[in-house]
């Protein structure tokens, strides 16, 4: 696969994700215990053997960089091997940020040009999947199409949300509607795309709008040969605060399909640069855990039920976790109870408080459209004061103090409590 270029498009502000994204890109966000939302994209990568990839980077990017240093967790480094991190390029004033997809492309037409390549692979960093994409090359190939779009069939009453293709009984496309209000068909695209090199770089230079799915496929249409690539397996786009928590819970269910050390997905345990191992997860005498994943580095002595837990949790005694994805580094102190709930890392729950019981058909007043099946939501280094109840549809941001709450402690349902 060395005539294959892979790009990854890894800058998106990802604002449905809320708190989650204020000091992170949307790929760089935890998930499943000891993994990056990227990780499954970048692993997909490795085990299809391509070998050069760049990572297309933009909102808030640190932590992502940080966390792909030279891609050598995915086996991207070395003198034939290669992955580079490519931010928006200055302008005459000031940053020329990207402005969707395509010109996130466009913007690095010179980088494509001076690495020759048959095809250029262009793949999305938030989505959770495992697909070898030799397989999607050889049916690219094979049909001589110009343009192969990886797609798969979705629930009808979730096609408004995505690309749909209508295709023949040969997989080429004829039509393609971009989240249609009322879809003729429930192929919906992954964000998976496979362009002749030499097309992409002449339909790029031509068709000057920002976005793949809504100018440039479209335009494909008219004068290319574009294919649908069938996908069966697990895939998720999780780019909302339910989805991300669904993907979640699906680790725990043994029949959704999603598999991550089955999938052979990688990940970088070298933090702030410093090599070591977490030690061993402790569930003490007091402890129980029940359809859970228990990451590296965790204590546990009280009771833990379908929930992920993050390297180095600690879950004291008495404490009652249900339903929850903790992230690293996090308390949860004695007697504390807590129930759907995203705590991002290194939060401290203080003795006995109560986050995320209430009633979750109120709606988050300020984020209706986030938070509205019953989550609640805790921003990282916030502190939960002992005692406090929280409710159900919560945020509370990042890094909030003591002094931030009301005097008795209490968030009701559906209230945002800000720094």
């Amino acid at each position: 696969m060395k005539d294959v270029l892979a790009i990854l498009l890894a800058g998106g502000v990802g604002s449905r994700l809320n708190i989650l994204v204020r000091k992170r890109a949307k790929p760089a966000v935890p998930f499943g215990g000891i993994y990056r939302i990227i990780d499954f994209t970048l692993s997909n990568i490795a085990n299809s053997d391509l070998s050069r990839v760049a990572i297309l980077t933009q909102y808030k990017p640190l932590s992502l960089m940080d966390h792909i240093g030279d891609g050598s967790p995915w086996d991207l480094s070395g003198r034939t091997r290669e992955v580079r991190i490519l931010p928006p390029k200055t302008g005459e004033k000031d940053w020329d940020w990207y402005k969707g997809t395509a010109d996130a492309v466009r913007q690095n037409l010179d980088f494509i040009i001076q690495r020759p390549s048959k095809e250029v692979l262009i793949l999305s960093g938030d989505h959770v999947y495992s697909m070898d994409y030799r397989e999607l090359i050889k049916f690219h190939r094979e049909r001589q199409a110009q343009v192969t779009v990886a797609m798969m069939p979705v629930p009808w009453e979730q096609t408004h949300h995505f690309g749909i293709a209508i295709t023949d009984e040969e997989d080429r496309i004829l039509d393609w509607e971009e989240k249609p209000a009322r879809a003729r068909s429930n192929l919906a695209s992954m964000g998976v795309y496979v362009f002749d090199t030499s097309y992409l770089i002449d339909v790029l230079g031509r068709v000057r709008e920002e976005d793949f799915g809504m100018h440039i496929l479209p335009q494909a249409l008219k004068e290319a040969r574009v294919y649908a690539f069938p996908f069966k397996g697990y895939w998720r786009d999780v780019g909302t605060l339910e989805a991300y928590f669904q993907a979640n819970m699906d680790l725990l269910r043994p029949d959704s399909g999603l598999d991550p050390e089955k999938w052979g997905t990688m990940t970088n345990v070298m933090p702030h640069g410093m090599s070591y191992d977490w030690p061993p997860s402790q569930i003490l005498c007091s402890g129980q855990v029940e359809e859970s994943v228990i990451s590296p580095g965790c204590v546990v002595a009280g009771v833990v039920k379908r929930s992920v837990l993050s390297p180095g949790v600690v879950v004291e005694e008495g404490a009652e976790v249900e339903d929850c994805v903790i992230m690293h580094n996090t308390v949860v102190s004695k007697s504390a109870r807590l129930k759907r709930v995203i705590l991002d890392k290194e939060v401290f729950v203080g003795e006995a408080a109560q986050v995320g019981f209430g009633n979750p058909e109120v709606k988050n007043r300020r984020f209706p459209k986030h938070l509205f099946s019953g989550l609640t939501i805790v921003g990282k280094r916030a502190f939960v004061p002992g005692k406090s109840r929280i409710g159900t549809n919560c945020i509370l941001y990042p890094e909030v103090e003591i002094s931030d709450y009301p005097p008795d402690y209490f968030i009701p349902d559906g209230e945002t409590l800000e720094k």
